[in-house]
């Protein structure tokens, strides 16, 4: 089943309640398959304001509840953060809020850092891996690409 959503643009003062949801989904789905060091790693990147200055923030609504978050950087080029609550995973939320950063990219290929969990989700996507899987910092994640 699919819900109807609203995606849009992020306000800076909608930031914190977004990474909060990306830390609670990135705890239950991520977590498991990074070491301390890859946690903390995550957790210190997501609380860098100059990190997080780079990034344009969309959110997924659902009756006004914030359920998802996708991020970019690169002028839309790069997917940094990409995280859907469980409760509305596979039910479209992730492709619409794909769809929408896909149609502000500027380019005509697009690049994520795909942790292990979303590994399948950005294959279903249409992206293909560029490489093996890396590790730095504790954080595991295998280079992939889009291609319009």
């Amino acid at each position: 089943m699919e819900f109807n959503c609203c995606i849009r643009k992020l306000e800076k003062e909608e930031r914190e309640p977004a990474l909060s949801l990306v830390w609670k989904v990135f705890q239950e789905y991520e977590a498991p398959d990074y070491s301390k060091e890859g946690m903390d790693e995550f957790y210190k990147s997501i609380h860098d304001e100059r990190y997080l200055s780079l990034l344009c923030m969309y959110g997924a609504f659902v009756d006004e509840k914030l359920v998802g978050v996708i991020t970019t950087r690169s002028e839309g080029t790069h997917i940094a953060l990409f995280f859907v609550d469980g409760q509305y995973q596979r039910k479209g939320i992730g492709k619409k809020l794909f769809k929408t950063v896909l149609s502000e990219c500027v380019s005509d290929r697009m690049t994520v850092y795909a942790a292990p969990y979303g590994i399948t989700i950005y294959r279903k996507l249409g992206f293909t891996d560029t490489d093996k899987e890396q590790v730095v910092n504790g954080l595991r994640f295998t280079p992939m690409e889009y291609n319009k």
